[in-house]
Parts: structure tokens; C-alpha cells; sequence
């Protein structure tokens, strides 16, 4: 080879190495590596619909390497026989991390799945306030004492569960993964990280950050993959696994149920929604389209709490479908990783497909389409539908994109009666100044969470989950507590049995 022969192959291989997509590798016992069989698939930026990033496509193989490592640190490692306040300095450390890599993290989810940066550097900051409240809330948890007649007395422990399967959704990725990984290590479980194949890269990025922070080998590990026949039902499937937390479609959690209930594996299953929103003719409609606006329209409609069916009492119908859409309007698909970026495109191409097919059939139902519709690349623009029968499908199933159905109503009993007629019950919102309708109708709502005059306020305290096909289970605070735990009762003797003793 000549010498310009040589300079030009050496160009080409540092050009190749330039434009390289970065790699986010699985993590198994403190180690970030590849697929034991070297498969990987791509990450697709769906603003460019192009792929930005080379992700390891795990196995059975590998998940079974990960819940080794996950069995052998509960088992023989340290994790779960520190004292809270121990556990509870390394979590903090992550969190502290966290924080001094937001916006690599917040990047990462917005690369992956199209949400406005803005939105993703919220998630990160909700992430790391469940690291930290989880933390504390592990460390300050009251168990109870139960004095007896009998000259006994018994306490409650709180022993960790074990090992645990966390499988995350794609909507909001690093958020909901560490609502889920937060208090599972708190309690002194090991955790394995299954994220969502389409929103991949800020869980390897938090498992970096984990091993950096000191967690134990083997105590967090994330494994990347599909679901059915892979890597997904592989970890399911096992076991060696304590407990399972999955978040996602409601067919899917059906099958992890079934699978879990062959080895007595405790689930918890936060499933599908379709969110009712009533607004009352004595509402703040301001604040009532603000807050239409977000449960709807926030990351692009894929929230399983959306407000996807919007009733509206009749008296101011006309006047808050008229400012709804004006609202709805002024939000345009922009390039999510921009500053000024309030509503992005749909996290992918299948997803995509799957809901403009629901934008087809409008007119087939007898639906008017007051504004929206598909935009361009992989955007739906912000719809608003009126005119469909409530056994419609953009009624019924959860579309999870930015389409609402609008209907009026009447009086509060039928609020309340289109409100429950679904088989999903995540959540509602309740719009009213009066008092006593909002207690009222938040009672008779068949939903896990209710928001008044609001919506999407968390406290981490407060249990969180659906009713029907939303699932199964609570997380949250000592919700959170009794699942990722085995609660045990010590029973001591205080007073002797021979009183003359």
C-alpha cells in the first residue's frame, strides 16, 4: 500500500469512528456489556425518523446472566444487610449524580422517543426526587408494636423481598423506571431493569451512574430487549425472581400475571387508561383548559393518565370547545431537542401507524374532526373529536396519542355514569368551584386518582394504580413498602409463664 494509500484509509477509519453511533451496552454485575450472542438493534431519534444509537439486544441468555448476578448480591452481598441510613448515603450519591448529568439523561429520552426537551429535563428532575424520597422514606418508615393481654408482645419487620423485575414503559422513560427502582432498593432489594425496547439509553446511563455512586456489584442491572420470546418473558419467566412491577399495555400485563401465577410471584401491574375529564359549569374554564390542554396534549397524547374523554356540561359547551381549540391550536410540532419545543412527534413509526388509523375512521362513526389530524415526519397534530357514539373505539380503547373525544352532559349523575362506563379506571379529573360536588363526585368516580381542579400532581406518599383493566397493585410510600417487602411478624414473651418464676 502506498503512503497516500494509507493516509486515505486512515481518514476513512477516523471519519467512520467520527460518525459512529454511540453504544449503550446491558448492565450485569457492575459491568456494561454486550449481548452474549452480539446482537444489538437500533435506537430511532423519531424527529429525523433516523437511527441515533446501537443498543444490545438481550436474550434468555443474558437474562439469565443478569438475575444471577441479581440472586448472588441479595443472597451473599451486602446490599440488603446495610442499615437503612448506609443504603439510604449511596442513593443519594445516584441522585447526586443524577442531578450532575441531567442533561445527558434528559437527552437521552428525548432522542429516544421525541418528548421536548424541556418535559425530559422535568422527568429527570421527578427522578431524582424518587430516588431521594424513597431514600428517606425507608429510613424514617414506622413498623408497628402490638402490646398483648396475653404477656406477649409482637413487632412488624419489614424484610426485603428480594430480587426484582422492574419493566418500564416508553412514555416516560427514566421517570416511571425509577418509581419502580427507587423504593425496590431503598428496601434492600436487587433490582433487574428491563426498559422499554424504544426509549433504551437512560437506563444504561443510570446504571453507569449507579456503579460510579458505589452500589454493590450486582445490585442494579439493566438488561435491553424485547418482550414475548425474549428477554422480557425470559425475566418473567424465571423463578429466582421475588417480585415483579411492570408498567405498560393492558394485554401485555395479562400475560405477565398468568406466567408470574405458575411460580407464586407477587405482581404489580400499572396497566392502560382512558381517562375521564368532567368540566362543571361552575369551573375556573380557564384554568380548565389549561389543564384540558395537558392531559391531553402533553407528550403528545402518550400518557396512560390522558384525559382522552372530555364531558362537558352543556351550559358552557359551546364556549369551552371554542377555547380548547384555540389552545390546541397554538401547539405545533416542533424539533423536540429545541428550547422553545412544546409538543413533539410520536415515539415511533408503529405507534404512529397505530394512531392515525384511528384519525381514518372519524367520519365512518359519524365523528367530526374540529381540529388536528395527522401532521408531518412522525407528528399528529393536537385533535379534538366531537359527534362520535360512546361505543366508538376512539371512545372506548386508549388510543394513547393527542386525540380527545368531546361530549356534553347534562346533570352530575350523568357525568359520573359516562365517566365509569369504561373498563379502565387509572384516573379522573373533576373540574368545579363547588366544594361539595368535587367530594361528591370524586367519591363516586371509579378511578385509583382523582384531580380536582388539576392534574398529574403526584405525592409520593399516596398510593398510585387503576381499578378493572388498569391493573393490579399500589406503589407508592408504604404501598410501595408492603410490595417490594415480606412483612414479618416477631411475637416475644415478656411475662413469664410460671408467674413464680
Amino acid at each position: 500500500m502506498t503512503t497516500t494509500d494509507t493516509t486515505t484509509a486512515a481518514a476513512d477509519q477516523a471519519a467512520e469512528q467520527t460518525t459512529a453511533r454511540p453504544f449503550f451496552g446491558h448492565v450485569i454485575g457492575n459491568q456494561e456489556v454486550r449481548s452474549i450472542d452480539g446482537g444489538t438493534f437500533e435506537s430511532i431519534d423519531p424527529w429525523h425518523d433516523q437511527p441515533w444509537a446501537d443498543i444490545a439486544l438481550g436474550t434468555a441468555a443474558d437474562a439469565d446472566a443478569a438475575v444471577a448476578a441479581a440472586r448472588k448480591a441479595f443472597d451473599e452481598g451486602p446490599w440488603p444487610r446495610m442499615g437503612f441510613a448506609e443504603r439510604g448515603r449511596l442513593i443519594h450519591k445516584l441522585a447526586d449524580l443524577m442531578e450532575a448529568n441531567a442533561e445527558e439523561l434528559a437527552l437521552a429520552d428525548t432522542r429516544d422517543m421525541g418528548k421536548p426537551i424541556a418535559q425530559a429535563r422535568h422527568d429527570v428532575a421527578r427522578s431524582v426526587l424518587n430516588f431521594r424520597f424513597f431514600a428517606d422514606h425507608a429510613r424514617l418508615a414506622v413498623a408497628e408494636t402490638l402490646p398483648m393481654d396475653s404477656g406477649h408482645h409482637t413487632y412488624t419487620r419489614y424484610e426485603a423481598a428480594g430480587v426484582v423485575v422492574a419493566i418500564a414503559p416508553w412514555n416516560f422513560p427514566l421517570m416511571l423506571e425509577t418509581w419502580k427502582v427507587a423504593p425496590a432498593l431503598a428496601w434492600g432489594n436487587t433490582v433487574i431493569l428491563k426498559p422499554a425496547e424504544d426509549t433504551p439509553t437512560s437506563a444504561t446511563i443510570l446504571a453507569r451512574l449507579a456503579i460510579e455512586a458505589g452500589l454493590p456489584e450486582g445490585v442494579f442491572n439493566v438488561v435491553h430487549g424485547y418482550g414475548p420470546d425474549s428477554a422480557g418473558s425470559a425475566l418473567t419467566e424465571d423463578p429466582r425472581v421475588d417480585r415483579i412491577t411492570f408498567t405498560g399495555e393492558s394485554g401485555t400485563g395479562r400475560i405477565i400475571g398468568k406466567v408470574a401465577a405458575g411460580n407464586l410471584t407477587p405482581v404489580s401491574l400499572e396497566l392502560g387508561g382512558k381517562g375521564a375529564n368532567i368540566v362543571f359549569a361552575d369551573a375556573d374554564l380557564d384554568n380548565a383548559v389549561h389543564w384540558a390542554v395537558q392531559a391531553i396534549f402533553r407528550n403528545a397524547g402518550q400518557v396512560c393518565l390522558a384525559g382522552s374523554r372530555l364531558f362537558v356540561q352543556r351550559d358552557i359547551y359551546e364556549e369551552f370547545l371554542a377555547r380548547f381549540t384555540a389552545a390546541a391550536q397554538e401547539l405545533v410540532p416542533t424539533d423536540p431537542k429545541t428550547e422553545d419545543s412544546a409538543f413533539g412527534p410520536l415515539a415511533s413509526r408503529e405507534h404512529h401507524a397505530k394512531v392515525t388509523s384511528y384519525l381514518d375512521t372519524v367520519a365512518d362513526y359519524g365523528g367530526t374532526v374540529v381540529t388536528g389530524g395527522a401532521g408531518e415526519g412522525l407528528a399528529v397534530l393536537p385533535t379534538i373529536l366531537t359527534g362520535l357514539p360512546l361505543d366508538a373505539p376512539h371512545v372506548t380503547q386508549e388510543i394513547f396519542g393527542p386525540i380527545v373525544v368531546v361530549h356534553p352532559f347534562d346533570t352530575e349523575a350523568e357525568a359520573v355514569h359516562l365517566a365509569n362506563d369504561t373498563p379502565y379506571g387509572l384516573n379522573a379529573m373533576v373540574f368545579t368551584e363547588n366544594l361539595h360536588k368535587a367530594h361528591r363526585v370524586s367519591a363516586a368516580l371509579d378511578a385509583g386518582t382523582v384531580w380536582v381542579n388539576c392534574f398529574f400532581i403526584r405525592d409520593l406518599r399516596a398510593p398510585f394504580g387503576g381499578f378493572g383493566d388498569s391493573g393490579v397493585g399500589r406503589e407508592g410510600g408504604n404501598f410501595s413498602r408492603d410490595f417490594f417487602t415480606e412483612p414479618k411478624a416477631v411475637v416475644m414473651q415478656i411475662t413469664p409463664a410460671d408467674p413464680e418464676a
